[in-house]
């Protein structure tokens, strides 16, 4: 079960790698126009250091737990079928001389078939593990790169740029670090987020 595994410690940097780098259109009179090929005279730019939002973020937190949960869930079924395709296993061979030729032929098809399936289904289980970390990584980068839109338009920043071992940023000067900033708003939205009541179904018939 190798490959559930590598999924599982793939979750845990499955964000790292997300791209943060995004355009703002500044709110100063003299900001670039679309098409326009001159610069701010001042640009302003910021950066993140990736791997503290991974690690900070409440949202990846809770996230990595419901992938871990599920993955062990997984890994555990997938081991029960194992486990039960290999006692058949056993039992077949334990029996075997009592067989007739026919009948042995038959149950090694049978098992070879049961085998194949197992495998099958071990592909499913990393295929679905990989998907739903896909749409984590998904949701995330819409969720950040989303609040990095409001934040550097609040602030009046043209650029955000990531800062992980992976980056072009290379160095950048403490005062552009906005980390523990955007951590905070983050959290607090999705802190408010999880704290909202569920809207009432609108479909439901009132008695």
């Amino acid at each position: 079960m190798k490959n559930l595994s590598l999924i599982l410690n793939g979750i845990l940097l499955v964000a790292v790698g997300v791209l943060f780098y995004l355009h703002f259109s500044g709110n100063d009179a003299d900001a670039s126009t679309p098409g326009s090929n001159s610069l701010p005279s001042d640009i302003k730019v910021a950066y993140v250091n990736a791997d503290s939002l991974v690690k900070h973020y409440e949202y990846v937190k809770d996230n990595r737990v419901t992938l871990e949960a599920k993955g062990k869930k997984l890994e555990q079924d997938y081991r029960n079928r194992a486990q039960g395709l290999q006692n058949e296993i056993s039992n077949y061979q334990r029996n075997v001389s009592n067989l007739t030729i026919g009948q042995a032929r038959a149950v090694e098809e049978d098992l070879a078939k049961k085998q194949q399936n197992l495998q099958l289904y071990e592909q499913s289980l990393t295929q679905e593990l990989m998907n739903d970390e896909g749409k984590m990584k998904e949701e995330l980068y819409n969720r950040v790169t989303s609040y990095l839109k409001k934040y550097g338009e609040e602030k009046g920043l043209h650029a955000v740029l990531k800062l992980d071992p992976s980056s072009d940023l290379l160095y950048g000067n403490s005062v552009l670090d906005i980390t523990t900033d955007v951590l905070a708003g983050l959290n607090e939205a999705y802190k408010t987020e999880k704290n909202a009541p569920a809207q009432a179904d609108s479909t439901a018939v009132k008695k």
